[in-house]
């Protein structure tokens, strides 16, 4: 499988989900371990519709059962496949190596300058990671920037900053120092205007669109505003008389075909063609990312499984069983209807035999 041409008219990332082996441990406390020729498939699957990959990442169930060791080894395998066919890569660097609580700003540097080391010598564009340990020890606006500034200086290329909000990891409240959002907008763009050079984009989780326009308004010409919005996607990539963003988003890990087919519209200049064909996938997204929005990996898996990407449906740390029958049902339902199984009947067969495999038949 070869890498398609990339979108002309944006920069379109899917991050990626991972499969772990099937007879490994899943429990909550288990060490990773992954189905390695599964979870690297699905990385060429983005590749071939012409997708970028954002590797590592909160879709790969980092901080929520992807550990270190196997966030690392999983950056070094997608980067030498990445190689072989030309796809686009970039790389989550964050701070999870560390324990929960406790952490320093010295330890939270140390960690963040261990990942970057890594993803930079393996040729991915890193994604500075918003970190939970980052959030506990700061103690304002100055933190931020000062640590932050630090790492940007010694990065050897421009980085993506990560601005993921609480309502995916709620150890990430008042991140960039305040609760207060306009202060912490304020935060951010002033951190990229001090390092312009360093800085290749914002890529902005906070499911508010107004915000996530404000805030690219303000980002100097040179940034990119990568929307990380998976309620209102559609708007914000088509953009508006002032600008549009770029995407990295966890929706379009399911989404890849009929996401890399509208934008290729974008790249005609039909923005209401692209809009017809991606504004229907908005209801299937905000039912995978309704609250708790964190839990939306499950559907994401669930879909990639009935697809016929993966043999089985199983998550690192057993959190398949994050979400209800019902939920996991709809969420077939809603994908069905936008055409997005290559094998419908497998589809159905495999969502029936997970119904009834708990006893129901309905949901």
């Amino acid at each position: 499988m070869t890498a398609a041409a990339r979108p002309r008219s944006r920069t379109v990332l899917a991050a990626a989900h991972v499969v772990p082996a099937p007879a490994a441990g899943t429990g909550p406390h288990c060490p990773a371990v992954l189905d390695w020729d599964a979870t690297l498939a699905f990385r060429h699957h983005l590749w071939s519709h012409g997708l970028g990959v954002a590797e590592a990442m909160d879709t790969a169930q980092r901080g929520m059962g992807l550990d270190w060791p196997a966030a690392a080894e999983l950056i070094r395998r997608s980067a030498a496949e990445a190689r072989t066919v030309g796809g686009l890569l970039v790389c989550g660097a964050g701070t999870d190596q560390l324990p929960p609580h406790g952490a320093s700003l010295a330890d939270v540097r140390a960690a963040y300058e261990e990942q970057l080391e890594l993803v930079e010598q393996c040729g991915g564009r890193p994604v500075l990671m918003a970190s939970r340990q980052l959030a506990a020890a700061a103690t304002g606006p100055d933190d931020y920037l000062e640590l932050y500034g630090h790492l940007l200086r010694q990065a050897t290329g421009p980085v993506i900053l990560h601005w993921l909000g609480p309502m995916f990891d709620p150890a990430l409240e008042g991140y960039w120092g305040s609760t207060d959002l306009d202060a912490a907008t304020a935060t951010l763009v002033r951190l990229v205007a001090d390092h312009a050079h360093k800085v290749d984009g914002v890529k902005v989780s906070l499911l508010d669109a107004g915000r996530e326009i404000g805030l690219r308004r303000r980002l100097p010409a040179s940034a990119r505003c990568y929307t990380g919005d998976d309620f209102h996607y559609p708007e914000l990539i088509a953009g508006d008389d002032h600008g549009f963003s770029d995407a990295l988003l966890g929706v379009f890990d399911p989404l890849a075909p009929l996401a890399a087919a509208a934008v290729r519209l974008l790249d005609d200049g039909d923005r209401d063609g692209f809009r017809a064909a991606l504004d229907p996938t908005v209801a299937l997204a905000r039912h995978l990312f309704q609250a708790p929005t964190r839990y939306y990996k499950t559907g994401v898996v669930l879909l990639a499984w009935l697809a016929g990407h993966q043999a089985h449906f199983r998550m690192v740390g057993g959190l398949q069983s994050a979400r209800s029958l019902p939920h996991l049902r709809r969420a077939h339902q809603l994908a069905d209807a936008l055409g997005l199984f290559p094998d419908r009947e497998l589809a159905a067969a495999r969502m029936a035999g997970l119904l009834a495999e708990y006893g129901t038949e309905d949901g």
